[in-house]
């Protein structure tokens, strides 16, 4: 298998699937500011021209994490991504999760860290920024209270959930947004930073952050003078 994808992007949760699966994989960097996503040859693989997109041993293609993700869980049930079990109701509630942090959690991650893509003034920009800095915090409350009485996002077994609102948490730690005041979401990250397969994800992150960065290539998602690259670069 082959994940194209690009540091410090949502195409960590794909990553850090791959190092729970176990399986042998190759990853492919897709350099942005190269317009690598935007080449005649990515674009017959992904027409939308984002990340990530997971090319299969066959070479079938695959987009959008939601899918990526639950073709993993069911592909590869031994990792146990996802607890899907018997009951369809059951089984969609983790869909639900997954579409929640893809369709919910993830644009406004994007408006807080690059409101420059949804106004071209300072001052709308500013305007975007506090708009999504008011739409994530009921967001946050929901995480903050998942994790009151359990250590995961499902409970007491880790999922590629845990994975997926980790990135959330990375993104919008360095975006000015104030999380101080979801101290079990924090704990969680720290948690979630300490296992083999994130371990092994983050430092793929860092060598191809390096990479980008000796050939001038990496992205600044700065927003309003803020950025995080702490998990990527370090």
């Amino acid at each position: 298998m082959k994940l194209f994808f690009a540091p410090g992007s949502c195409a960590r949760v794909p990553l850090i699937a791959l190092e729970e699966i176990g399986e042998p994989f190759e990853i492919e960097i897709v350099a942005f500011v190269r317009g690598d996503h935007k080449s005649p040859d990515y674009l017959k693989k992904n027409p939308k021209g984002k990340v990530p997109t997971l090319e299969l041993t066959d070479g079938h293609i695959l987009t959008e994490n939601v899918a990526i993700l639950t073709y993993f869980a069911k592909a590869f049930p031994k990792a146990k991504l996802l607890p899907f079990g018997d009951s369809a109701y059951e089984n969609a509630k983790l869909i639900a999760d997954l579409a929640w942090c893809s369709s919910g959690l993830h644009p406004i991650v994007t408006r807080l860290r690059v409101p420059q893509f949804f106004c071209d003034t300072q001052e709308g920009r500013k305007r975007v920024w506090e708009m999504a800095a008011e739409a994530m915090k009921p967001n946050f409350e929901i995480i903050e209270n998942r994790l009151a009485h359990a250590p995961w996002m499902l409970g007491e077994v880790w999922s590629i959930i845990d994975a997926y609102v980790f990135w959330v948490w990375f993104r919008v730690e360095g975006a000015g947004f104030d999380i101080s005041s979801f101290p079990r979401f924090a704990d969680h990250a720290r948690r979630m930073e300490d296992r083999p397969a994130v371990k092994r994800a983050l430092s793929r992150e860092r060598e191809a952050y390096v990479w980008l960065e000796e050939r001038g290539l990496t992205v600044n998602f700065s927003t309003f003078g803020t950025k995080n690259t702490r998990d990527v670069k370090n």
